[in-house]
C-alpha cells in the first residue's frame, strides 16, 4: 500500500501526518518552533527552525507508524500564509521570516494605498492592501534593511522554503500568492501594475504554480536530513486556509464552511472572486485553481472562550479538579442553564480590535445588558452567541454569492455540543460535522499530494475521505429570539464605534497595552 504524506506549517508548529490512499489518518507528529516578538507589533520565526521541525517530525512520523519511506507516494504542504522570508541566491535566509501576525509595516500599507488607491488594491487582489500581507513586509525590508533587500533573490511563503529545502527550486502556488498582495487574482499571475506602484523588483517573485504541481524530487542531501527517499515527487500544496477547504470537503461551487478554532472563518468555493462593496470580506485561490473561495475571518472566536474560561472559571475548574470530572462539561452544563438569548445580555467578541466584518483595529469586546441577576453562566453563553452574531454578518454578506441551507463545520470549537446548537440558531442553518473536525488542513495537502501525481484525478474524493458524520437542525423558536438579538447586536456595534476610536487613542497615548 502507497501512503501520503502531508505536513502542515501553522503559526508555532509544524504538523506531520500520513494517510492511506482511502483517506484514513495513520498517524501525525508536532513539533514546535518558536515564534519570537522581539517589538511590539513584530512577529519572527527563524526559518532553519521550520526546516529542522519538518526533518525531526518526519523521522518521528515514520518510526512512530513504522511507515517505510519508498511507501511514500508523495509529500505535500499546508502552510501560515501572508509571510515575508527573503533568501539568497543559494536559499539562505537572509533575516528571519516575518509572519502574517507581524504587522510592523504600517507605514508601507500606507505608501501602497497613496500609490494605487485602496479600491484599485482590492480590485486587483481580491484582499484589502494591509500591513498584515507580504508586499507591506517586503517594503518595510526594501525602506529599514536595504542591505538585505539588496542581497535578496527570492521572497517566500513558509512552506516555499521547505520546498527550496526538498527540491533546490524556488516556486510558490497560487492560494499562498493570493495572500501577498501582488497576485492578480483574475489573471492568476503577478501584478505588474502592482510591483510598478509599489517600486518592488519583480524578480523576487517565485514562479507560479498549480498546488497540485509537482516542485521537483527530494534530492539526496534533503533524503539524508528527513529520512525520505530521494527522488519522491514534491507536490506545492498550498496556503492552510485553502487546504483547510479541501479538508472540509468544500470542493465544488456553492459550498460553504465555518472553521471555529481560537479565530474563526466563513469560507465559499466559488467560480469566481466576490467584491464587497465596503471591502469586508477577502478572496483566495482554491487549491483548484478554477475556484476561488472568498472569506471573512474574525479575529477571537475561540479565544473569547478561552479568555473568559481562564478569567472567571477557576472554581469550575478546580471542582473539575477535585471530584474528578471533565472542566469543560461542567462548563457545557453551566451555558445550558442560561437560556437562548442569555437572558438579554450581549457581548461583543472583540478583544483583539476585529478584521471582519467590521475592519476596526480599535474595537474592544464589551458586555451589554448586565443586570443584578445576571449570572456567571449567562456571561459565558453570551460569549458564544456574541461570536455566533458576528460570524453571521460574514455568512449574509457570503450570501450574496449563493444563498445556502447547509454549512460544513470544522475546527475544535464545534466540539461543543451547546455551541454547535446555538451557531445553528443563530445562522438559521442546518450544521453539518464531518470525521476528522481538526485534521482538515492537513487531510487536505495530502488530497493535493494525491492529485499532484495522478492517484486521484481532481479534488472530489475530500467528500468521500472526510464524511459528514452528523448534523444539527435549528430550533425555530430559538431562531426567531435570535433575530431581534442579533439586530440589537449590530445597532450596539454601530453605537459604540465612536468611543472604541477615543479608547484607542487614549490607550496609544497612555499605556502600551494595544
Amino acid at each position: 500500500m502507497k501512503y501520503l504524506m502531508a505536513h502542515d506549517l501553522g503559526t508555532s508548529g509544524n504538523k506531520a501526518t500520513l494517510y492511506d490512499c482511502d483517506g484514513v489518518l495513520i498517524g501525525s507528529c508536532v513539533e514546535s518552533y518558536v515564534v519570537s516578538y522581539p517589538k511590539d507589533t513584530w512577529a519572527e520565526v527563524n526559518p532553519i527552525d521550520l526546516w529542522r521541525a519538518v526533518c525531526n517530525s518526519t523521522k518521528q512520523l515514520l518510526e512512530k507508524t513504522g511507515i517505510k519511506a519508498e511507501d511514500i507516494a508523495a509529500v505535500s504542504f499546508s502552510g501560515q500564509m501572508m509571510g515575508c522570508l527573503v533568501v539568497d541566491q543559494d536559499g539562505v535566509p537572509l533575516r528571519p521570516m516575518m509572519i502574517w501576525a507581524d504587522t510592523r509595516s504600517v507605514k508601507q500599507e500606507q505608501f501602497m494605498k497613496d500609490a494605487i488607491g485602496e479600491k484599485r488594491g482590492y480590485q486587483i487582489t481580491g484582499h484589502r492592501l494591509s500591513a498584515s500581507y507580504s508586499a507591506a513586509k517586503l517594503l518595510w525590508i526594501k525602506e529599514n534593511e536595504p542591505q538585505i533587500y539588496d542581497r535578496a533573490y527570492r521572497m517566500l511563503q513558509a512552506k516555499d522554503y521547505i520546498i527550496y529545502r526538498l527540491t533546490g527550486q524556488f516556486v510558490t502556488d497560487l492560494s499562498d500568492a493570493s495572500g501577498t498582495n501582488l497576485l492578480d487574482i483574475e489573471k492568476q499571475t503577478w501584478s505588474t501594475e502592482l510591483i510598478q506602484a509599489f517600486q518592488i523588483r519583480a524578480e523576487l517573485l517565485p514562479e507560479l504554480h498549480s498546488s497540485s504541481d509537482i516542485a521537483g524530487t527530494v534530492t539526496k542531501q534533503a533524503a539524508k536530513e528527513t529520512g525520505l527517499i530521494e527522488g519522491m515527487p514534491v507536490v506545492i500544496g498550498g496556503g492552510d486556509g485553502s487546504c483547510a477547504c479541501v479538508g472540509a470537503g468544500v470542493v465544488r461551487k456553492g459550498k460553504i464552511y465555518n472553521v471555529l478554532g481560537s479565530s474563526s472563518w466563513i469560507s465559499m468555493a466559488s467560480d469566481h472572486p466576490f467584491y464587497d462593496d465596503q471591502m469586508r470580506t477577502f478572496n483566495w485561490i482554491h487549491l483548484d485553481p478554477k475556484l476561488y473561495t472568498p472569506c471573512g475571518t474574525m479575529q477571537t472566536a475561540g479565544m473569547s472562550y478561552a479568555w473568559y474560561r481562564d478569567a472567571f472559571c477557576q472554581l469550575e475548574r478546580k471542582i473539575a479538579h477535585e471530584e474528578q470530572k471533565d472542566f469543560y462539561m461542567l462548563l457545557e452544563q453551566g451555558i445550558s442553564s442560561s437560556p437562548p438569548g442569555a437572558n438579554g445580555l450581549l457581548y461583543l467578541p472583540y478583544l483583539l480590535g476585529e478584521r471582519s466584518p467590521r475592519w476596526n483595529v480599535d474595537a474592544r469586546a464589551a458586555f451589554i445588558g448586565i443586570g443584578i441577576s445576571t449570572s456567571k453562566e449567562d456571561m459565558l453563553r453570551s460569549v458564544l452567541e456574541g461570536v455566533g452574531y458576528n460570524l453571521r454578518v460574514i455568512l449574509e454578506l457570503l450570501e450574496q454569492i449563493q444563498p445556502v441551507k447547509t454549512i460544513t463545520m470544522i475546527g475544535g470549537g464545534v466540539k461543543s455540543m451547546v455551541w454547535r446548537q446555538i451557531l445553528s440558531d443563530i445562522y438559521g442553518k442546518k450544521l453539518e460535522f464531518p470525521q476528522y473536525l481538526e485534521e482538515a488542513t492537513s487531510m487536505g495537502a495530502a488530497i493535493c499530494a494525491g492529485v499532484g501525481i495522478g492517484i486521484f484525478a481532481d479534488y472530489s474524493v475530500a467528500e468521500k475521505w472526510n464524511m459528514v458524520q452528523s448534523y444539527q437542525i435549528p430550533k425555530q423558536q430559538n431562531v426567531q429570539l435570535y433575530e431581534e438579538l442579533y439586530r440589537v447586536f449590530n445597532k450596539s456595534y454601530e453605537s459604540l464605534k465612536d468611543v472604541f476610536g477615543e479608547l484607542g487613542t487614549f490607550r496609544r497615548n497612555n499605556t502600551n497595552n494595544q
